[in-house]
């Protein structure tokens, strides 16, 4: 690994929290205007977290806290193949590696709580996943590539034959940034804190490891997003903005639905706009 290669890393390693914690202040402002409410400052994230790894150290299995560490690499890997402009299959492994191993976490302490939220994400993993081999497909069919470097020379932006699964990759979004309509295994709602699903057992720093994680998966997912309109940094970043604000705007609009209703409405909808958008990409 050359030192422009090792300048990348860097960056990514250190700037993507910072970034993915601004955002979720950013989420946590907006929301509470379009609630009526001042809001917590922009900063409030970073302050819980430091909260967080001041507290007291205290699991319930040691295999939480392998469980954690590998949650935040995973996330951490993501974001650094994707500004490595790797492999877009190779990303979407490590990110399901992180994911099951969030599932292990939660499956190694026996509260109910904590049992059922594993089994939850397993549903929201089984849901989202296969959307993203989708769009993948999508693009490599469109670029002719996987890897994001071959990608990003493109001529066009993707969004233009690419836009249904635009809206696929929506749906998965949603899901991974746990919003409603889709929050059903944890949620990021202050009124969840004790009872949180997947999360319930984690507290303390081990907490404060995952909230980070989360910070990167929201980087990395943006990141994605960014993609379809690679040939312009504005376009790219308004792009992801108004994405972001969609997904904030659903989150305060909907109530949360059953796994079963998700994974039916989901699948059936996603495979539909799937199968149209693929029809365009031969026909056009």
């Amino acid at each position: 690994m050359n030192m422009e290669n090792l300048a990348t890393v860097a960056l990514a390693v250190l700037l993507s929290p910072l970034l993915g914690g601004v955002v979720a202040g950013l989420d946590r402002k907006i929301t509470a205007r379009l609630q009526g409410r001042y809001g917590p400052p922009i900063l409030q994230s970073f302050y819980d977290v430091f909260k967080l790894i001041g507290k007291e150290r205290m699991i319930v299995n040691p295999w939480q806290i392998l469980c954690a560490y590998v949650y935040l690499v995973a996330a951490m890997l993501t974001v650094v193949l994707l500004a490595l402009q790797s492999d877009l299959l190779l990303v979407f492994f490590v990110l399901a590696v992180g994911g099951v191993f969030l599932v292990i976490g939660a499956l190694a302490a026996p509260s109910p709580y904590s049992q059922v939220g594993a089994q939850r994400e397993l549903i929201q993993m089984l849901t989202y996943e296969p959307l993203l081999i989708l769009v993948f497909v999508s693009i490599y069919l469109v670029t002719g590539s996987y890897k994001i470097s071959e990608i990003l020379k493109f001529q066009e932006p993707l969004l233009i034959p690419l836009a249904l699964m635009y809206i696929v990759l929506g749906y998965a979004l949603t899901i991974k940034l746990r919003k409603s309509p889709f929050d059903i295994s944890t949620s990021h709602h202050a009124h969840q804190e004790i009872v949180k699903g997947v999360l319930t057992e984690y507290s303390g720093p081990y907490l404060a490891i995952i909230e980070v994680a989360h910070w990167y998966e929201t980087v990395f997912i943006l990141g994605i997003c960014a993609l379809f309109w690679h040939t312009n940094p504005v376009g790219a970043l308004v792009l992801v903005g108004l994405t972001y604000l969609a997904e904030i705007v659903v989150d305060n609009i909907c109530a949360r639905l059953t796994w079963r209703w998700m994974l039916g409405y989901v699948w059936s909808t996603g495979l539909l706009l799937s199968f149209a958008n693929y029809t365009w990409i031969y026909v056009r």
